[in-house]
């Protein structure tokens, strides 16, 4: 596939992906090769136990250093034909509107603050409702709660939302903010449907929830596809102005980029988060398993659908590896020193350390490890935290195919993230799913759906059918355990979890 070729153009895209731990510029020419990457880490603040914060302003800093770098890289501003975003999910951020300050820090998805308020909403028989409408939980996780906070506990904040002054936005819709100088306050349909304020059946914003949460309707962007126009850059940031013109969650940006366009594909992300999303067409699936019913992408005006299980802890284990116990110094090691445990050892992790996920949902549950011995040792703690990857996947595959009869056995798991390196992790995947396990070419693949979705605005990339016969495999893991052994070792894990939940 050279689309540009085709059209005389060797112009370029731009994906900006903000991550939880660092902002990533990364340049993708007409196939879909990475020509750029610059990336930049930035602090993450803990102020009280289970809070978790950022300085908006290190996220705008980073990606707009980021971008220059890249870009500066190719040539300039000039080569660049648009700019796609992705974003770190459910972060949330308020900024005045006269200013383009934020009120406060960033509350970040792992936030565990507002908890007692899930619960009293729980309480008072109100999750129905948000489930129907949004196809969520009341949990932490989402952005509602967390915009509740902000106006209830930040002084004088109420008060200038009350007044329009305030403008609430997943991270996309502050970047775009950002890089248009206050001239677009806009999302996609992704990042909306994470906030548990937008009705994913209607495709708007409901006033209802709004209500519940005490949420003012002038805080809230505008709605649009995930392949749209999002304005264009200022043009004193990079020396010429550029279109955005594609915008989604890093999940569904990474479904996007995995091409799992076709109902019934499913993709899982293995970041700081493991998230696996299963397309399930124009309709969407209710769960009976506490999954979340999501918008996978929307082109068009018209939203696809998936189910997802959201798990809060995969490559965060390793890193606790590394920066927690100090038994690793690099998070390459884990493997090497998970492959010197002795398996018959059957250490668990479960690693609920800002509570579990799916299909769990218990904010209260802490991260504990079952089966120590004396013989225990680091390889034993890195080989359980890695196969509490697998393990986790396996809770959420059990789950979507409960839900969904089409997710029979033979569905195959596209991979992507930091994690899918290592050979020994996605082996065990594979072993303890009993299904094939694929890992694509192009492993950048949450930034290659939000270039794609972008490219896709001004056919530089072509339409989904034709895209989806471009993405290629590099490897795919075959499940080599038996049965017996696979269901033996699932067991041991459904029982440590059993010990763990809070209630």
């Amino acid at each position: 596939m050279n689309t540009a070729a085709k059209a005389g153009n060797d112009r370029l895209i731009l994906a900006l992906d903000q991550g939880t731990t660092s902002s990533r510029a990364i340049i993708f020419d007409a196939n879909t090769r990475v020509a750029v990457v610059s990336q930049q880490e930035f602090r993450q603040h803990f102020p009280r136990s289970g809070w978790v914060e950022h300085d908006p302003e290190d996220l705008w800093r980073t990606t707009v250093e980021t971008a220059r770098d890249a870009i500066a890289k190719v040539g300039g501003a000039e080569r660049i034909a648009a700019i796609g975003i992705t974003n770190q999910r459910e972060t949330t951020v308020v900024w005045d509107r006269r200013t383009g300050k934020a009120v406060a820090n960033a509350i970040v998805w792992q936030d565990r603050r507002t908890a007692p308020f899930c619960a009293r909403l729980k309480e008072a028989g109100h999750e129905a409702l948000f489930t129907a409408r949004t196809g969520l939980l009341l949990d932490p996780y989402f952005s509602g709660t967390k915009i509740a906070w902000i106006l209830d506990n930040v002084e004088g904040v109420r008060a200038l939302a009350e007044a329009g002054h305030l403008a609430f936005g997943t991270v996309d819709s502050w970047l775009i903010w950002r890089l248009t100088g206050g001239t677009v306050h806009a999302t996609d349909a992704t990042n909306a449907s994470r906030t548990l304020l937008y009705d994913i059946n209607k495709g708007t914003w409901d006033e209802e929830l709004l209500g519940l949460l005490g949420v003012p309707a002038s805080m809230l962007p505008e709605v649009k596809d995930s392949s749209a126009d999002f304005g264009q850059t200022d043009t004193d940031l990079f020396g010429a102005p550029i279109p955005i013109s594609g915008v989604a969650g890093d999940q569904q940006a990474a479904t996007v980029g995995q091409a799992c366009f076709e109902t019934g594909m499913m993709k899982s992300t293995y970041g700081t988060g493991c998230f696996a999303l299963l397309n399930t067409g124009t309709v969407p699936v209710s769960s009976s398993n506490r999954l979340l019913t999501t918008i996978a992408y929307q082109l068009g005006g018209t939203p696809t659908y998936a189910l997802e299980g959201s798990i809060f802890v995969a490559g965060a284990a390793v890193q606790w590896l590394r920066d927690g116990l100090g038994l690793i110094g690099d998070a390459s090691e884990s493997a090497t020193l998970a492959e010197q445990a002795d398996a018959a050892h059957r250490v668990y992790l479960v690693p609920a350390f800002t509570g579990l996920g799916a299909p769990y949902w218990d904010a209260e549950a802490r991260g504990a490890l079952y089966g120590l011995t004396r013989a225990s040792g680091p390889a034993d703690f890195a080989r359980a935290a890695l196969e509490s990857v697998g393990y986790q996947t396996r809770d959420l595959l059990e789950a979507m195919r409960s839900d969904w009869r089409s997710a029979d056995g033979d569905t195959v798991l596209r991979v992507d993230g930091g994690m899918v390196g290592s050979d020994w992790t996605m082996q065990f995947l594979a072993d303890i799913l009993g299904s094939p396990v694929d890992r694509p070419v192009v492993t950048e693949t949450t930034a290659l759906g939000a270039a794609y979705l972008a490219g896709l605005r001004h056919a530089y990339f072509p339409a989904p059918a034709a895209m989806a016969e471009h993405w290629a495999r590099e490897r795919r893991f075959e499940p080599g355990m038996s049965m017996e052994v696979r269901d033996d070792l699932y067991a041991g894990w459904r029982d440590a979890v059993r010990r763990t939940l809070s209630s």
